[in-house]
């Protein structure tokens, strides 16, 4: 047999020929692949599917509705909120983002205050049963658990980096229309927004230009990426086009708080701080013109341990400059209890670089600044908070007070306990002011003191 000859010749061509068209085959194949509308790239090339759309399709499935219902007592006529008036049902409408799978979940605390009951709202029309696992009404943050278990969620993302100008998308349910979507730009970082009754100062806020509306309130502020950079919260009456958020950074720690002890852990310096402004420059002769000025240290506090004293003018906090009291505030706040917060201080001519570590307050400080700046102790009486002595010639004294008067409120949040009462105190100090309603007999009154 051979081998060799015409005829292998042939069968060798043959081959070569099968072996090419097979390749050209494949290519052609994987051409008509490429180019077919139910490729994968079809999406990449769609104008229509937006990097908005992507984030709505990623983040609208956690946020949720919020519907709280409350008993409210109308005013008195002449007693005020204190006695009297007629109860009736009320509800608010806010919104919230799901942050776990489990069902937790973060809203505003002023869209659940009150609230007697409280259902959540999904985006695939579930409605669940929700109850509060905390609440801070100065930083306006509530934790809610909903009676559900593997929902979508989204994780709070990071405020750090964010960038002026950067396109923002905030989802929520404004005037009860669920799941509304709207745009905009980061008009602002660091913003200090009075709340709505004019009673407290939120400091840190972002500002954006995408619609928020009544109803916005707890739902998310997210970036292209689909991270949730904020919690929208509020707006300002009369002022278009504004809306602000409560950063991603800030909810976190609230959140943490929340979820440990039920509630905002206040942060302890010991100093308290005023706005310079060009009038306490001159008169207080200070070297700068701007910054926040330290009034009084409290002498067993971290700002004492820091070397910090009276006069002295804060000029920056963690590398940033500040203008304003606020502006340490929210510094320290983003500052996890014992770790140091860098301030630059003016002394004089000089300048100084100090750290100082807030702490969490010592157990029963409320009460000792309360008896020294105020003169005034109290206990638990069934259920109540009664005067127990007033020192000679103390501010309550001479503001009128007696033994067996009932504290009912500290800086408008009631308080039942001492530990309440406490709590506020610490809270009241570094603003430098503690309002008290006090009751006797029939009669309420609101008390405003120094610290």
């Amino acid at each position: 047999m051979s081998w060799g000859g015409r005829p292998g010749r042939r069968s060798v061509a043959g081959a070569r020929s099968e072996v090419y068209r097979s390749c050209v085959r494949r290519a052609v194949a994987v051409l008509l692949a490429v180019l077919s509308p139910a490729a994968g790239s079809r999406a990449e090339s769609d104008p229509r599917r937006t990097p908005v759309v992507e984030v709505v399709e990623r983040v609208a499935p956690a946020v949720v509705n919020v519907a709280a219902e409350a008993m409210v007592r109308e005013v008195d006529p002449f007693f005020g909120g204190i006695f009297g008036g007629r109860r009736r049902r009320t509800q608010s409408l806010g919104s919230g983002l799901i942050v776990d799978a489990g069902g937790l979940l973060v809203t505003n605390a002023h869209v659940i205050e009150g609230a007697s009951r409280i259902v959540v709202t999904t985006l695939d029309g579930r409605e669940l049963e929700a109850e509060v696992l905390g609440s801070d009404r100065d930083s306006d943050l509530a934790v809610l658990k909903a009676a559900g278990r593997g929902l979508p969620s989204r994780p709070l993302g990071s405020s750090g980096d964010l960038r002026i100008g950067e396109t923002v998308v905030a989802i929520g349910n404004p005037f009860g229309l669920s799941h509304t979507v709207t745009t905009g730009v980061l008009s602002a970082r660091g913003r200090a927004v009075p709340s709505e009754r004019g009673e407290l100062l939120f400091t840190d806020f972002l500002q954006t230009d995408a619609s928020i509306n009544p109803g916005n309130s707890g739902g998310p502020l997210v970036n292209l990426r689909g991270e949730v950079i904020g919690i929208n919260t509020a707006v300002i009456a009369g002022a278009n086009g504004i809306g602000f958020a409560i950063p991603a950074d800030r909810v976190r720690r609230v959140v943490d708080d929340l979820l440990r002890f039920g509630q905002l852990q206040p942060l302890w310096t010991g100093m308290r701080l005023r706005t310079i402004d060009p009038a306490l420059e001159r008169g207080a002769g200070l070297a700068v013109g701007r910054g926040a000025l330290v009034e009084k240290i409290h002498p067993r506090s971290p700002a004492a341990a820091a070397g910090l004293r009276e006069g002295d003018a804060v000029v920056a906090a963690g590398g940033q400059t500040i203008a304003s009291r606020e502006d340490v505030s929210t510094a320290l706040f983003s500052v996890a209890f014992g770790s140091p917060l860098a301030l630059r201080v003016r002394r004089g001519e000089e300048t100084l670089a100090l750290e100082v570590r807030p702490e969490r307050p010592p157990p029963g400080l409320g009460l000792e600044l309360l008896v020294e700046a105020v003169g005034l102790r109290v206990g638990a009486e069934r259920g109540a908070l009664r005067v127990e002595t007033i020192a000679a010639g103390s501010a309550a004294e001479k503001r009128g007070l007696r033994a067996g008067d009932l504290v009912l409120a500290a800086n408008g949040q009631e308080v039942a306990t001492p530990e309440e009462l406490g709590r506020e105190v610490v809270r009241a100090y570094e603003r430098g002011g503690l309002l008290l309603v006090v009751q006797r007999g029939r009669y309420a009154y609101n008390l405003s003191f120094a610290l």
